[in-house]
């Protein structure tokens, strides 16, 4: 999958960017975001902090979850106490590989170019080694390969794991009496950390 990973501060103002591909299945890290759906990453993210100001009282957890889709990629929030919001973009496609071009009997205007994604339910075998895999990661620290299905519970615990590190890092770098709850976080330090949860768990 590939990430457009948002930091929004409190008054919906960005904070903190960066695009990553999955480091698991054999990926390289590098986000392959097809040249239509790039430059539309950030509308799609703002459109759903409506959404989020809506689940946010009906949810007691930080971790949101999946909140909204468009086309084929999807959004999953982390909201702090202080109402700072972490949205993460996934755009599903195999690992190393562009995501599909569309046949000739498509129309290459319409957005997107690419088949749209469906959700297969697997087999029980799958689920019971998707199960397996995730108790597995749980004590290592992070999955060895998760599933390239927005929607699969791996991949939300996946999520969940990589959020949670991004907080506390976050954490450390709010700490800092130069840093404003709403100021850009330009830190190079807290970008690796944010690297390599990405790494460790995507």
């Amino acid at each position: 999958m590939s990430y457009y990973f948002c930091i929004v501060g409190t008054k919906d103002n960005p904070l903190f960017e960066l695009e990553f591909g999955t480091s698991k299945a054999g990926g390289d890290g590098v986000a392959r975001f097809p040249a239509e759906a790039r430059h539309l990453n950030q509308f799609v993210v703002h459109s759903s902090l409506d959404i989020v100001e809506e689940v946010q009282w009906f949810n007691s957890q930080m971790y949101l979850k999946r909140i909204d889709h468009f086309a084929s990629s999807h959004i999953s929030c982390f909201l702090t106490p202080t109402s700072t919001k972490f949205l993460l973009l996934h755009l599903p496609h195999p690992p190393n590989t562009s995501p599909p071009t569309p046949s000739a009997s498509q129309n290459p205007h319409i957005f997107p170019p690419f088949a749209p994604y469906t959700t297969i339910n697997p087999p029980s075998s799958s689920i019971l080694r998707s199960s397996a895999s995730l108790s597995s990661s749980s004590s290592s620290g992070g999955s060895a390969t998760i599933p390239n299905n927005p929607t699969a519970p791996a991949t939300e615990e996946a999520m969940r794991l990589f959020f949670n590190e991004v907080f506390e890092a976050w954490l450390k770098a709010f700490m800092n009496p130069f840093q404003g709850i709403n100021k850009t976080l330009g830190s190079p330090v807290f970008k690796a950390r944010v690297v390599a949860a990405g790494r460790k768990y995507l």
